[in-house]
């Protein structure tokens, strides 16, 4: 028996999900590409896009995607392991242990970063312990490791989630049969276990890299002043500079790797599903 007798009763049901996507999503998505290609006279231009080119923006968006990839990729390393762990387990997501993982995305996302901030300063408890101790101290705060640990931390649930959901769903027994047809540990998990987990693996690197791409609270925080990714300068654009139409132009950019990196995770999962 269908949840919904008819298409009427199902759309009346949706149509407040419609309004909220049309007046949260789809307007705010407008207003960016209306000041980006337009100046504050209202004619059309591309120079806020063009922007991007100049040697301080183009720095500041190339470290921006190198300090992603690598966050992308440590998260991704520490994530496949232990997903495979979890799934070995037999855990599902309502026991104790999947919930570790999942409760630090309930608090704040800068309350956090600020307890890294504390972490990680000179002062900070990491090297009191470590004077305690009598060994050397750290100083990486203000420093592109202490972004990268912050992406880490607060964005590696989101790689470890997709690929134990991946993982979990592998059946046995496509395993055992591999196994006894004489494939050995390694050979299963290349020609096995991480071919079917490829969507997982797509999906946890999207999850990861996107925001890690666009973020400034964490570059500001743990990057200082010191350090300014793309998104620190958007920010800056809009909040202090009120320059919406150069701060739109780049928020563009931004959305053009955010397209890039969806359209080939579509084209892996097409090829995958074939």
């Amino acid at each position: 028996m269908k949840l919904f007798k008819n298409k009427n009763t199902a759309s009346l049901l949706s149509s407040p999900y419609m309004v909220w996507a049309f007046i949260f999503i789809l307007v705010p998505l407008g207003m960016v590409i209306y000041y980006g290609f337009t100046t504050e006279e209202g004619f059309f231009t591309f120079e806020n896009i063009a922007t991007i080119a100049k040697p301080g923006y183009l720095k500041a968006l190339i470290r921006s995607i190198r300090l992603a990839l690598i966050s992308t990729l440590v998260c991704l390393i520490l994530a496949y392991p232990l997903g495979m762990i979890l799934s070995s387990m037999k855990l599902t997501r309502n026991t104790y242990i999947v919930t570790l993982f999942i409760l630090p995305m309930w608090m704040n996302f800068l309350l956090r970063t600020l307890t890294w901030m504390t972490l990680l300063e000179g002062k900070g408890v990491i090297n009191t312990v470590l004077e305690s101790i009598h060994l050397p101290t750290i100083n990486i705060i203000n420093t592109p490791s202490a972004i990268v640990l912050g992406m880490v931390y607060n964005f590696l649930p989101f790689m470890i989630l997709p690929i134990y959901n991946s993982l979990s769903k592998i059946d046995e027994n496509v395993i055992n049969a591999a196994r006894d047809l004489g494939a050995d540990s390694l050979q299963t998990f290349l020609k096995i276990t991480f071919p079917l987990s490829l969507p997982g693996v797509l999906s946890g690197i999207t999850m990861v890299f996107i925001p890690a791409l666009t973020t400034f609270a964490i570059s500001s925080m743990l990057g200082g002043s010191k350090i300014l990714l793309i998104g620190n300068i958007i920010e800056q654009e809009f909040t202090q500079l009120y320059d919406w139409h150069l701060g739109s132009g780049l928020s563009i950019v931004l959305m053009i790797f955010i397209f890039i990196n969806m359209i080939i995770e579509a084209l892996s999962d097409k090829q995958g599903g074939r």
